[in-house]
């Protein structure tokens, strides 16, 4: 029934309002076999490692704090949410090109169990067959340099990288062009809704009888948000469509954070509606030339990431520029955190595994040695927020199973397992 229902859903055209609703009726619980399971992954990137002092919490476990004035602070406000990670190593990677290539992948190779994709390809593979599209790749200035493994952070083989797309219009037209054709197409969506509207009220209806008494008033809740929806057909719960983004020159220094803004909301449109279960954000490159100009700063990224101590200016211009990377990271986190899942079972956040990932650690050094890492989301109930782990050299793949198995994966080794197997301990 869940084939048939599935088929006939896709050839209507079901858009955007109907599919979190469909999510509800076909898709599997959120409670696998082994525990709790996320129901989504999101990778955040920002770029040119990080100055560890500079970023380092303070504290212990679960009672930690940022520093004034440090990288992460912006992102106190939503603490309780984070994980936060030290001390992972990538193993057999240095530099920005090795980090960059290293970062998703943990240098996997062909015949290792992730097959040498990066994690959001390894796990769209697993997970993505079901959605319009298997994962979602959005970009703010990736492409000057063009593609490269310098400028690439997705995998879907060993040196076959996927490309994420840098415009916003054309992210749009993809996502949402069903919208765009005027009247007659809109006449057209809102007959396809009403026939997916009216399929999946008679399906809630008849599984009512089904449920017991526990589940009856969760499925009359969504039978009356379907009620709403039939009257105006003005959008789910959950599913809005985001505004149309500006059109510019992508590659303009200046519309960085436009874009990034429209880039966020886009992705957490997508999400919302079903469309995938895995997507990521890639802000720039390593090596990045982008200046933050929008902060005052006049000089790239990258040069101030090699600012030494001695440069008191030259750091604290790249400690602004970081926190307006993590400021950019709590605006994905809140907007997560304040869109409801369709079913109603808590936010996107809680049933979500986000992680933001840098491509290196001390920024001076040229190292991939105690990379940092930070996660939000409560994987669906699987592990604690508002915690700080701290570790000593443990490979980075470890983090990666974790991540993986969040998502009902069950693969114990991710990318080259000769340097460790099994999830990082301690993070459930």
């Amino acid at each position: 029934m869940s084939i048939r229902r599935r088929s006939l859903l896709h050839g209507l055209g079901i858009g955007l309002v109907a599919a979190p609703f469909v999510n509800l009726l076909s898709a599997p619980s959120s409670r696998a076999e082994g525990g709790p399971v996320a129901r989504r992954f999101i990778v955040f990137f920002s770029p040119n490692g990080t100055i560890p002092q500079h970023w380092r919490p303070s504290g212990s476990e679960t009672e930690f704090s940022f520093p004034a004035g440090s990288i992460l602070e912006p992102l106190a406000d939503i603490q309780d949410k984070l994980i936060v990670v030290e001390g992972l190593d990538f193993f057999g990677a240095d530099n920005h090109k090795g980090g960059m290539t290293a970062m998703l992948t943990a240098s996997g190779a062909a015949d290792d169990e992730s097959r040498g994709m990066s994690i959001d390809q390894f796990v769209a593979s697993e997970v993505g067959g079901d959605t319009r599209f298997a994962s979602l790749e959005f970009g703010v200035q990736t492409s000057l340099w063009g593609g490269s493994a310098q400028t690439r952070m997705s995998y879907s083989a060993p040196k076959t990288w996927v490309t994420p797309d840098d415009d916003p219009v054309n992210v749009y037209g993809r996502l949402f062009g069903d919208f765009m054709g005027g009247e007659d197409a809109a006449t057209a969506l809102r007959a396809r809704r009403q026939r997916v509207v009216d399929l999946l009220v008679d399906e809630a209806t008849a599984l009512r009888g089904r449920l017991g008494s526990e589940e009856r008033p969760k499925l009359d809740a969504h039978l009356d948000a379907l009620a709403q929806l039939e009257k105006g057909l003005s959008g789910a719960i959950a599913c809005a469509l985001p505004g149309t983004p500006a059109a510019g020159d992508t590659q303009d220094n200046a519309n960085f954070p436009a874009i990034t803004t429209a880039q966020i909301d886009m992705m957490v449109a997508a999400l919302a509606c079903g469309m995938t279960r895995v997507a990521s954000l890639q802000l720039s490159h390593t090596v990045s030339p982008t200046v933050c100009s929008w902060l005052g700063v006049s000089e790239g990224h990258h040069s101030l990431s090699h600012m030494d101590d001695e440069n008191l200016a030259g750091v604290a211009q790249f400690v602004a520029c970081e926190r307006w990377f993590a400021e950019q990271f709590k605006y994905l986190v809140q907007k997560l955190a304040a869109t409801p899942e369709a079913d109603m079972q808590g936010s996107m956040l809680d049933n979500s595994v986000v992680l933001w990932a840098k491509e290196m650690g001390d920024s001076r050094m040229h190292n991939c040695v105690s990379v940092p890492f930070v996660i939000a989301g409560g994987a669906g109930g699987r592990w604690q927020t508002g915690r700080y782990l701290k570790f000593a050299g443990e490979s980075h793949g470890k983090l990666m199973v974790s991540l993986c198995q969040a998502m009902g994966l069950t693969n114990e080794t991710f990318g080259n397992p000769t340097v460790g197997a099994g999830p990082l301990p301690g993070l459930v």
